[in-house]
Protein backbone atom coordinates (compact mmCIF):
# COMPACT_ATOMS: atom_id res chain seq x y z
CA UNK A 1 0.00 0.00 0.00
CA UNK A 2 2.79 2.67 1.02
CA UNK A 3 4.40 1.48 -1.96
CA UNK A 4 1.45 2.25 -4.24
CA UNK A 5 1.44 5.93 -2.74
CA UNK A 6 4.97 6.87 -3.15
CA UNK A 7 4.83 5.34 -6.62
CA UNK A 8 1.98 7.07 -7.48
CA UNK A 9 3.62 10.41 -5.82
CA UNK A 10 6.57 10.06 -8.11
CA UNK A 11 4.48 10.02 -11.08
CA UNK A 12 2.60 12.76 -10.26
CA UNK A 13 5.63 14.83 -9.62
CA UNK A 14 7.46 13.60 -12.62
CA UNK A 15 4.73 14.33 -14.49
CA UNK A 16 4.59 18.15 -13.49
CA UNK A 17 7.98 18.74 -14.11
CA UNK A 18 7.75 17.33 -17.72
CA UNK A 19 4.72 20.05 -17.78
CA UNK A 20 6.69 22.56 -16.71
CA UNK A 21 9.58 21.76 -19.12
CA UNK A 22 7.63 21.60 -22.03
CA UNK A 23 5.52 24.67 -21.34
CA UNK A 24 9.13 26.28 -21.13
CA UNK A 25 10.28 24.58 -24.85
CA UNK A 26 7.25 25.78 -26.06
CA UNK A 27 7.78 29.34 -25.71
CA UNK A 28 11.43 29.34 -26.54
CA UNK A 29 10.84 28.09 -29.81
CA UNK A 30 7.44 30.28 -30.38
CA UNK A 31 10.19 33.27 -29.23
CA UNK A 32 12.34 31.70 -32.28
CA UNK A 33 9.52 31.38 -34.58
CA UNK A 34 7.63 34.13 -34.17
CA UNK A 35 9.64 36.51 -32.21
CA UNK A 36 7.13 37.43 -29.79
CA UNK A 37 5.72 36.39 -26.31
CA UNK A 38 3.73 33.11 -26.84
CA UNK A 39 0.04 33.58 -26.11
CA UNK A 40 -1.30 32.80 -22.70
Amino acid sequence: MVKRLVWSGLLAGFGALASIAATRMSAIVWRRIFDEDPPE
